[in-house]
């Protein structure tokens, strides 16, 4: 008989909890099964620092040592996905690998006036009390005040309601139609919500609309709960792919997101989320694809091909979503490859300004979505930039939480940095990164080709590699430049070979689109210092903040610009970065800080 696999104990001393370890686990597998937050940008495949633990006391094992034991000389950092406990253990984990995001953007600039005409309509019932001569079925009457034709159904969850709500409020109600179908029943007077969601691949945009009125009540950010799964998404997708119950965590942490959200917007007006009659989601391919339990392994692998594009209308319930019992979940339609209805939604939202002009959509994240609009034409493509640009796979990155350097600038010389809250530095977030590399080029600590020099007093050599001191226990490495260097170069070559297929020059760019919570805070002229972005002249660029959050919302408000973004999204033409001629070489011609 096989024996039972040993469990010991771990305890995360600053965090005051504890995990339950099964033999072979590691300590970061761990903590990821008692749903204890430590950022893993990587997925726990030990190429990223983001998960550092510190071990006060118990034994374990590494992969490239035997069994070690604590000891005040052995009390280094260490990452946690690489930590298999042998005993129970005690450990502190470092202030960056639990820093809680403060900068989950909800916000964005305003869109094109469009008409309040949400897809879920109201409508006021007087029902008069049944009798022995007129006893007619609730739902049957309650279809013939409405003047329903024979089409007409009630939603089978909203049926079970109705009989109570009729005789509990004196035969007066309201109910909630989408199409010919009603969906839900609420009492006079009583608010009814629509709930947006962004689910993006590193945090999540929530808003609740009054459906009577158009009012925006509230937003929320939150971190994605997938983030434990990994920063990017191919590390999300490998996951997924390994097994049923892997794919079914992941679709989990996804309802998870959309749910916490409801909860959180609905408890902030003193309603309940079972006040929310419609719901509207929008993603990239691969979140979209895990939220709504599709297959993704065929969209891990050449040639990304989506299970589908159309946009889906889905009962909330099936997916769920806490919500009234009989509302529908729209999501947005996809693009095509990793172009999701995210970037659908941001097109949406910026339609105003790239209507007339040759302008550059781009949502920089870690998976970058580009269109060029030009000519009446809309070319979109995806670029595999990876998550260094927002701290991940950074040896002292980090998310934009408290603590993060947001802000690289010389100061007589010397390196200055600023901090998200002004507190102590604890790390590099993705707009400290991509100014620490401008200022790093500037004062000629590294050169143009991406190499740091020796001859600084910030550089320190480490082994056999060298990294440039940019605050107290943060640093930026030889391998961080190079991560920085690849996903610039992703980025690049993708609006060089849009341009290019379009037969037009940098200069022909009339205005640059820059959407998302990355966007929003980067500076533009480190962007353009470090070749990120063309060297246009600034005031052809507007950062917008999150264009997809805004997109979801007039979704979720009009009718009309449902329709609309579906036309948008069978509008582009998705090109396929890798498979366009060049590629290769207008990648390589892109790494370098020129």
């Amino acid at each position: 008989m096989k024996e039972a696999a040993q469990r010991f104990q771990v305890r995360f001393e600053n965090l005051n909890r504890e995990a339950s370890c099964i033999e072979g686990e590691t300590i970061f597998q761990s903590a990821r099964r008692a749903g204890i937050r430590v950022v893993g940008a990587c997925g726990g495949r030990g190429v990223c620092g983001t998960c550092m633990v510190r071990v006060h006391s118990g034994e374990f094992h590494t992969p490239e040592t035997e069994t070690g034991t604590a000891t005040p000389r052995r009390r280094k950092w260490m990452r946690a996905c690489q930590l298999h406990p042998q005993g129970d253990c005690v450990v502190e984990v470092a202030p960056r690998s639990v820093a809680r995001v403060v900068r989950a953007d909800v916000d964005g600039e305003s869109a094109a006036p469009f008409a309040f005409d949400p897809i879920v309509q109201m409508h006021e019932l007087a029902l008069g009390e049944p009798t022995l001569a007129q006893a007619t079925a609730d739902a049957d009457r309650a279809l013939q005040a409405l003047r329903r034709d024979s089409t007409a159904s009630v939603d089978l969850y909203a049926l079970r309601e109705l009989p109570a709500l009729l005789r509990h409020h004196h035969w007066k109600l309201r109910a909630a139609s989408r199409g010919e179908e009603l969906i839900a029943f609420t009492p006079c007077g009583q608010r009814v919500l629509g709930l947006a969601v962004d689910l993006g691949t590193t945090n999540c945009a929530g808003y609740l609309l009054d459906l009577d009125t158009g009012q925006r009540l509230n937003g929320l950010g939150i971190e994605n709960p997938q983030a434990s799964y990994g920063a990017d998404l191919v590390s999300r997708l490998s996951y997924a792919i390994t097994s049923q119950e892997h794919r079914l965590e992941l679709r989990s942490a996804a309802v998870t997101a959309v749910n916490e959200l409801g909860r959180t917007l609905c408890e902030a007006v003193s309603a309940s989320p079972e006040d929310i009659v419609d719901v509207t989601l929008c993603g990239n391919t691969a979140m979209h694809h895990l939220l709504l339990g599709l297959p993704v392994r065929q969209l891990g692998r050449a040639p990304y091909v989506p299970a589908v594009c159309e946009a889906l209308d889905i009962k909330a319930r099936d997916l769920g979503i806490v919500c009234a019992p009989g509302a529908y979940a729209h999501a947005m339609p996809n693009v095509g490859g990793y172009v999701g209805g995210d970037h659908v939604a941001a097109l949406l939202a910026t339609e105003k300004r790239w209507r007339d002009a040759t302008t550059v959509v781009m949502d920089i994240g870690t998976n970058t979505e580009i269109s060029l609009v030009h000519a009446g034409e809309i070319s979109t493509v995806s670029c595999p930039s990876g998550p260094a640009l927002e701290g991940g796979h950074i040896s002292g990155g980090m998310r934009a939480a408290e603590g993060a350097i947001e802000r690289v600038f010389l100061e007589e010389g010397r390196i200055a940095v600023k901090t998200i809250g002004h507190g102590d530095p604890v790390g590099l977030c993705g707009s400290g990164v991509l100014d620490a590399i401008a200022v790093l080029l500037e004062a000629r600590i590294i050169d143009r080709r991406g190499r740091i020099g020796h001859d600084h007093g910030t550089v320190r050599i480490q082994g056999d590699h060298r990294e440039v001191v940019i605050a107290p226990d943060v640093v930026l490495s030889q391998s961080d430049v190079r991560a920085v260097q690849l996903a610039k170069a992703a980025i690049r070559s993708g609006v060089d070979l849009l341009l290019r297929e379009a037969g037009l020059e940098e200069a022909a760019i009339e205005r640059m689109v820059i959407a998302g919570a990355f966007g929003t805070y980067i500076r533009v002229e480190s962007a353009i210092a470090i070749g990120l972005l063309p060297a246009l002249p600034l005031e052809r660029f507007e950062q917008v903040g999150n264009a997809a959050g805004l997109g979801v919302r007039m979704v979720l408000a009009s009718a009309s610009a449902r329709e609309r973004a579906r036309q948008l999204a069978r509008r582009c033409r998705y090109l396929q970065l890798g498979s366009l001629p060049g590629f290769q070489k207008a990648f390589l011609g892109r790494i370098g800080f020129d």
